[in-house]
């Protein structure tokens, strides 16, 4: 009697050719967070890669509001972002934000940053709300719900969910496993977690197991697409 067969497992491998293939879906009417603190860490090239597709009519998730022409602003002169959600809309090198805010082409929800970032966790983790006393007695908390915890008063918030986010990593594997640079890692983490689908530029892809999985930041279920885009001084490892 021939021996049964064990059904084969699919193979797992979520790297994609290009950074326009990786973001080729991405739809009117998004909500897409996008990663990077400062300079530190935006996934550039997805950025132009999205710019390319032509979605429209989007909501931006980020820290700041851009940086001179490139990057979230360079999204953000297109005029197809209708709403941006972040804690550090004006800078010495905004203007492109401020020409679209001045005249009425942009809708801005400003964060504090720690509310920021703990919105975008919260989304992740399955939290539902949270209290927080950052914004309490401020504009920030007016029609928002407020309650006292032991002699302190706090404010509401509720999670940031998105459809897409673009964020970039210093190295992946074709599971989705991450590994970041340093300050480069900042709303990367988070920011997979409260995604429906995370799209990861990546310096180089290295074969399974080559990571440290103590060093593992972002685990592959949290990712869905890796792209590899080498930065100048860190030539691709094929997989």
């Amino acid at each position: 009697m021939a021996a049964r067969r064990r059904p084969s497992r699919p193979v797992i491998d979520k790297i994609v050719p290009t950074a326009a293939a990786a973001v080729a879906d991405v739809h009117d009417g998004a909500t897409i967070m996008v990663g990077g603190f400062g300079t530190a860490g935006i996934p550039f090239e997805l950025i132009d890669a999205l710019i390319a597709t032509g979605a429209r009519d989007l909501t931006v998730v980020n820290n700041n509001a851009g940086n001179a022409d490139t990057g979230v602003a360079a999204l953000l002169k297109t005029k197809r972002v209708r709403r941006i959600v972040c804690s550090f809309p004006r800078q010495v090198d905004s203007w492109v934000f401020d020409a679209l805010y001045r005249t009425g082409e942009i809708e801005l929800e400003l964060v504090p940053q720690g509310n920021l970032a703990e919105r975008i966790r919260a989304a992740g983790a399955g939290i539902g709300a949270f209290y927080t006393p950052t914004g309490y007695g401020t504009q920030l908390a007016e029609g928002k719900e407020t309650r006292e915890i032991a002699g302190r008063r706090y404010v509401l918030e509720y999670p940031i969910h998105a459809d897409f986010a673009l964020i970039k990593a210093q190295a992946g594997d074709r599971w989705g496993n991450l590994v970041y640079r340093k300050t480069a890692r900042n709303f990367g983490p988070i920011m997979a977690a409260a995604a429906k689908c995370t799209i990861a530029q990546v310096a180089s892809v290295v074969g399974l197991g080559e990571l440290d999985p103590e060093a593992i930041v972002t685990p592959g279920i949290y990712v869905h697409r890796v792209v590899a885009i080498a930065d100048a001084a860190t030539p691709a490892v094929a997989a």
